[in-house]
């Protein structure tokens, strides 16, 4: 047998596989081959989008389903021993797998993570491949998993459907709480960092499940700081838990259940009938507290009562966005995450929604506005004569001008995609919300009329509006379309369908807007979301050039223990505590901050203050621009033909490299998908140089400043030439058609061997008959290709 001519799939069937086989590996459950990992990046091309490729493993040997132990890369025998082995590392760092391998079919290379020592990299014979026990014995070794944790971190994880399991990074987290709790090694405080939208809930379930079932933790306490969360929680993946489970409710206490689910306002209430005092302190082995950030970041907080009553138990912290302030600090109680999973990296590997900015800038808040002299409110109230400027504007005044703008540009901009995406505004305060509802009605009065819940107000004074939040969420029901809100949905509100979100309040906070922001990130392909849209009517978005945005928790607190930080829930520079309905920062004097929550459920017990109110105001757009994300996970934030010009010089340093190597390209739409690959967004240039273009036009106008011929004047320059008189009848009417459909439609059909299945070329004859004219299928391609080429030669 020549090795050399068999190809990768060959090698892998006859010498790798039965290797490994052959070394104790049972191919049923402990070895996955061609395993797909990511879901493989959305890109977004005007409306249109399209996944780029999963990043998939050769093989991943598992020691037990869901503990991964070691990446096998394959290649043909034309390859070296060892030539896989860089690839198989980078997969292996991904997946925090310890042991890698790579095979030509000859051997083994084995680069061991664990090795301590002894070398990393070694060689291996096919039939001295390890066995599963001697893989687990290192990797216990490596992991400090003694005898007494093993059973624990072996422990199976919960699967109720074989097609679900978790993904990549829930298994990483998963591995890696469970083993540190196992090995309780003195810190019994623990974090995950984890962006919205990758599952958080199903993770902390696959946590608690395994330490149950494992015994170390009989009784759990879920904590968290909504009703929805909690609710959302017991119906979702904590169902499983059925009868061992219970929701706390009213401060009734029953200590017959496993599994405890509550709100922390439930269980405290600022005196000495705390219900969570009914508990012993050691009741509780594991209390799993989700989005953390909220409060038990605060050492004054109730949340801290509460974990520091059940401080012997392991405590496990849930967030998206870890609080680190010079006052608060998320990773001082819990310590440095366990495990972090951004939201680049969930862009990237394809689970979360990617996404465009809109920046809409309007005059008034670019220049400020100062009233003329004398000029009264709608009270008949002189306006203090000062300059108002955006912080001011539905604060401490109104300018009904520029609300209607504001709806005026949203509605515009559905209008231009889809009237019926599920949209959230987020506003600066309750009267700002019902104002908006008011201005979108009016804006939407087509929509509104045929059902008015098409736009409502989801605030927390609001019953009627919270009651639609359910509907509002899920992706079957239609209604509501448009939610006008303040903080009640910045967290905790699970819409999978949201598909443009607005800002329209002053956020500062990197926590709050990391929170906002994901409320788009989830993706629904049933219902056709892909990717989302922010439009930003206060340069909020100016936060996504803050280094913090999407990186690692810096704990940046540094006190001693003579420091007084009796003051510290202030937070005056990061994340204040706004009155929803007055827009003013909340003073509570000595007594302890409610958090956001409290005040969107009570927010009706709290005066409204006087706005001043304002019309006959002329208010206009004097800027709007578009912004996208690039390949590199970072917002665009040049001119598009700027960006668009040095990406694609940067490829072909001359028009006559790019010329050279489009003539000679087999196949013309692989240097497009390469250059949108790198960031260039075709779709996006024929919205600003013309439809008609053919992104090769659209490359040589914009790149090396030639001018473009539309694709109409292309075919039409194609048949001056007479190209068509060398063929027969048929043969030239069916490329007439497909000159025809290329200045329709564009270049892709064209280099689809399956156009002539479609209209109108179908109709000129069968496939056979069609491939017949021309003298056969090559001769066929080679018409086409040579149609191809003189569609772009020279004018």
């Amino acid at each position: 047998m020549n090795k050399k001519s068999l190809s990768e799939r060959d090698i892998c069937t006859k010498f790798i596989t039965p290797s490994i086989v052959a070394a104790g590996w049972d191919n049923a459950s402990q070895i996955r081959e061609e395993v797909g990992f990511t879901d493989g990046r959305i890109y977004v091309r005007g409306k249109l989008h399209t996944r780029g490729e999963r990043k998939r493993a050769d093989y991943i040997l598992y020691y037990k389903p869901n503990i991964p132990l070691a990446v096998v890369e394959a290649k043909d025998n034309k390859h070296s021993v060892k030539s896989g082995l860089q690839q198989a590392l980078g997969y292996a760092d991904t997946l925090d797998i310890p042991f890698v391998f790579s095979s030509n079919g000859d051997a083994f290379a084995f680069h061991d993570k664990t090795a301590s020592g002894t070398p990393i990299e070694t060689e291996l014979s096919l039939d001295s491949f390890p066995s599963p026990e001697a893989l687990w014995r290192k990797y216990c070794l490596a992991k400090n998993i003694t005898p007494e944790v093993e059973p624990i971190a072996a422990q199976d994880y919960y699967i109720d459907n074989p097609k679900r399991s978790p993904r990549y990074y829930q298994q990483i987290a998963v591995n890696r709480t469970v083993n540190a709790i196992a090995r309780d090694e003195g810190d019994n405080r623990h974090l995950l960092v984890m962006a919205t939208g990758t599952g958080k809930t199903y993770t902390a379930f696959q946590i608690i499940y395994r330490l149950w079932k494992s015994g170390l933790k009989k009784r759990i306490l879920f904590l968290a700081d909504r009703t929805a969360l909690i609710d959302q929680t017991a119906r979702g993946d904590f169902r499983h838990f059925k009868e061992a489970m219970t929701v706390i409710k009213h401060k009734q206490i029953d200590t017959a259940y496993n599994i405890y689910l509550a709100l922390y306002q439930g269980l405290s209430d600022n005196n000495d009938t705390d219900a969570y005092k009914q508990f012993s302190p050691d009741f509780f082995d594991l209390v799993v507290i989700d989005e953390c950030h909220r409060g038990s970041a605060r050492e004054n907080s109730k949340w801290r009562e509460i974990l520091d009553y059940f401080s012997n138990a392991s405590h496990v912290g849930l967030t998206a966005t870890p609080k680190e302030t010079e006052e608060v600090s998320s990773s001082e109680y819990f310590g440095d995450p366990l495990y972090t999973y951004s939201l680049k990296q969930g862009i990237e590997d394809g689970f979360l929604a990617p996404y465009k900015v809109v920046k809409v800038t309007l005059d008034i808040d670019a220049e400020g506005w100062r009233p003329p002299a004398g000029f009264k409110d709608k009270d008949g109230e002189e306006v203090e004569d000062r300059i108002y400027n955006r912080t001011d504007f539905d604060k401490n005044i109104v300018v009904e001008e520029r609300r209607q703008a504001v709806a005026k540009k949203i509605t515009e901009f559905l209008k231009g995609s889809d009237r019926f995406s599920k949209t959230i505004v987020f506003c600066t305060d309750i009267e700002h919300a019902e104002g908006m509802r008011a201005e979108l009605a009016n804006a939407n009065q087509d929509l509104v009329s045929q059902n008015s819940k098409y736009i409502m107000q989801i605030t927390g004074d609001n019953a009627i509006g919270k009651a639609h939040l359910d509907a509002f969420t899920s992706p079957s029901e239609r209604y509501p379309v448009i939610a006008t809100t303040s903080k009640l949905m910045t967290t905790g509100v699970d819409a999978q369908t949201c598909k443009l979100i607005v800002l329209d309040s002053e956020i500062k906070s990197m926590t709050e807007f990391k929170q906002i922001i994901g409320r788009g990130t989830r993706i629904n392909e049933d219902f056709g979301k892909h990717y989302f849209t922010i439009m930003d009517f206060r340069n909020v978005t100016a936060l996504f050039a803050d280094p913090d945005f999407d990186g690692d928790p810096v704990r940046i607190k540094a006190t001693t223990e003579q420091d007084d930080i009796s003051n510290a829930d202030t937070e005056a520079n990061d994340e204040e505590i706004i009155d929803d309905v007055s827009g003013e920062t909340v003073d509570f004097g000595d007594a302890e901050r409610p958090d956001i929550s409290i005040l969107d459920e009570e927010a009706g017990d709290y005066p409204r203050r006087r706005k001043v109110t304002v019309n006959g105001i002329e208010v206009m757009v004097i800027k709007e621009r578009v912004m996208y994300m690039g390949p590199d996970g970072k917002i665009i934030t040049e001119r598009l033909l700027d960006y668009t010009r040095k990406n694609i010089r940067n490829a072909y340093a001359s028009l006559d490299d790019f010329l050279t190597s489009w003539k000679t390209a087999d196949r013309k739409r692989a240097i497009l998908e390469e250059l949108e690959a790198k960031g260039i967004f075709f779709s996006a240039l024929q919205d600003e140089v013309g439809a008609d273009f053919e992104p090769f036009d659209l490359i040589c106008h914009v790149a090396f400043e030639q001018k473009p011929l539309t694709r109409r004047e292309r075919a039409n320059n194609v048949r001056k030439r007479d190209y068509f008189s060398r063929y027969g009848e048929l043969a030239r009417t069916v490329l007439d058609k497909l000159l025809d459909k290329y200045a329709d439609e564009g270049l892709s059909d064209l280099e689809d061997p399956a156009v002539i299945t479609l209209r109108p070329i179908n109709s000129l004859g069968t496939v056979p008959e069609i491939i017949k004219a021309f003298g056969g299928r090559d001769a066929y391609d080679a018409a086409v290709h040579e149609l191809a080429t003189s569609l772009y030669e020279a004018s």
